[in-house]
């Protein structure tokens, strides 16, 4: 280690020493011009593109949402990627009839780790979305790629890729170092974010599939994202020389931990793909699970999320999904009934008590024409005469209590116009004299 600091050491004073005899050399000017014309070119292309974007946006025109690009990631993205080509094509034409081009060397790796950083964290947004955790993954991958481009700058980075593939073990015939970990970890990771970048690709084109069912969207939506991160850890692999039959292993170990305590984890996963295939629930259905009523807002591959009308959400597992009564108010037809009641006195007509009831209920907007409204009387009272009403609405996931509510306030301002009157509990009181007793008569004990 001491030979490889010392020629560490000997590599970054003659690049500093390049670095310094350029800038006292006449040909600096052209370096500094080409990095000038380069980064000039790179923010033209960002300022036209954004120009482009912004104009399209005011005139209407609304972006794919599959290739939905804000306007700063796409100036995150586009400055640093034109100004490296720009950078690396001024490199290439100055190598022509120039010595060196030390400090377009150094602006070169520079640009690349600044073009990386920004694509990677706008890759991390597009699929995770913004998150405590994934700022401090951020944090880490920037740093991670500026010290890498510091140590090939300073000429280390050789001296620590050997130092790192010295510690070595071998599984089976299979020789692993931390090397080839850091290497697999690194494959695996980019191409698993490839990988779900493209399914949030492939889900948002099954979202605009109207002809298919929505059940089958969310089926295929979760399979190709699965097979997609299965395919891109099989790539991976090989590609920094681990061999597949490795996971034979760790999939054994996988097999005894859900034997063991995964049971219900699998089975709210096989539950959920159950549910997608049978299509006994989908998005939008009004349903009554576990004493939850609501709409269901979202199928996933283990819960079920119903949105109540109070706002509340709440996530259902699959498996109880499955192992319990459902109640699908939306199954086959979404029409709900809405059942009302209401006393008149005896003294009220009841015919046109029944007639202004449907007339209130017709002239809803939540009320549906078919089945129409219906009135009828159902028992006499003790205090009045029971009348109930019968309206169907389409729309139950607005609810039923503002609906009853409105026909009802109608209901009593039309029966105050028209004098039928809503009675209320009365009782008569009698107060008897008490009986006088009986006289007793004499001689008797």
């Amino acid at each position: 280690m001491d030979a490889a600091t010392k020629r560490a050491g000997t590599e970054i004073h003659n690049l500093l020493v390049g670095v310094l005899a350029d800038f006292r050399d006449v040909h600096v000017l052209w370096q500094l011009g080409a990095l000038a014309i380069g980064l000039g070119v790179a923010w033209w292309i960002d300022r036209r593109l954004r120009t482009y974007f912004i104009a399209r946006a005011a005139a209407g025109v609304a972006p794919d949402a599959t290739l939905k690009i804000s306007v700063g990631g796409l100036n995150r993205i586009v400055f640093p990627l034109s100004a490296l080509v720009c950078v690396a094509v001024g490199r290439l034409v100055l190598n022509l009839f120039l010595p060196d081009t030390h400090l377009l060397d150094v602006a070169v790796p520079l640009l690349f780790s600044l073009m990386l950083v920004r694509v990677l964290v706008y890759a991390l947004r597009r699929v995770f979305g913004p998150s405590g955790l994934l700022r401090q993954w951020e944090r880490g991958i920037a740093w991670a790629i500026w010290v890498g481009v510091a140590l090939h700058i300073m000429g280390l980075l050789p001296e620590v890729l050997r130092l790192l593939d010295s510690f070595a073990f071998h599984a089976g015939n299979q020789r692993i170092s931390v090397l080839t970990i850091v290497q697999g970890f690194v494959a695996v990771a980019a191409t698993v974010l490839v990988a779900l970048w493209a399914g949030r690709f492939v889900e948002a084109r099954l979202a605009q599939a109207q002809g298919i069912d929505p059940n089958m969207r969310v089926v295929l939506s979760k399979l190709s994202r699965t097979l997609l991160i299965v395919l891109a850890i099989l790539i991976a692999l090989p590609l920094v020389g681990i061999d597949v039959t490795v996971l034979s292993v760790f999939g054994g170990a996988v097999g005894v931990g859900i034997g063991f305590g995964l049971q219900k984890i699998v089975a709210n996963y096989l539950s959920g793909f159950a549910l997608l295939l049978d299509r006994s629930i989908s998005p939008g259905a009004l349903v009554t699970i576990d004493g939850h009523y609501g709409a269901v807002t979202r199928l996933t591959a283990r819960y079920v999320v119903v949105k109540g009308i109070d706002g509340t959400e709440a996530i259902i597992p699959n498996e109880t999904v499955i192992t319990t009564v459902v109640v699908n108010h939306s199954y086959s037809d979404r029409r709900v009934r809405v059942d009302l009641s209401i006393q008149v006195s005896y003294g009220s007509d009841v015919d046109l008590a029944l007639q202004l009831m449907e007339q209130a209920a017709r002239t809803h907007r939540r009320v549906i024409a078919d089945p129409a409204p219906v009135a009828v009387l159902k028992s006499f009272g003790e205090s009045g005469i029971e009348l109930a009403m019968y309206v169907w609405i389409a729309d139950p996931e607005a609810g039923k209590g503002n609906l009853t509510s409105d026909l009802y306030r109608d209901i009593w301002k039309r029966f105050n116009d028209a004098g039928v009157e809503v009675p209320f509990p009365r009782r008569d009181v009698r107060i008897l004299r008490p009986a006088k007793a009986a006289p007793q008569r004499k001689g008797t004990a």
